[in-house]
């Protein structure tokens, strides 16, 4: 899995339309998003730059994150 900050998602449109631009490119991608924590974790063969330009292009800022910390 690799994980993605992204500024600028708001609400549900926002989900869908970074999840459907990463499947544009893997359609098997599994794509999980924090809303609230503006975080993207995607979990697909291709590298990390393709999948970051891909966020770009759907108009959102974002650059790499590190893993999420677990709770507790």
């Amino acid at each position: 899995m690799q994980y993605f900050s992204v500024q600028g998602m708001t609400c549900q449109h926002c989900v869908g339309a970074v999840g459907q631009a990463i499947r544009e490119l893997d359609a098997d991608a599994r794509v999980e998003v924090d809303l609230p924590g503006q975080r993207v974790g995607i979990d697909s063969a291709l590298p990390v730059e393709r999948l970051l330009r891909a966020i770009q292009d759907s108009g959102y800022s974002a650059q790499p994150a590190g893993e999420p910390k677990p709770l507790g």
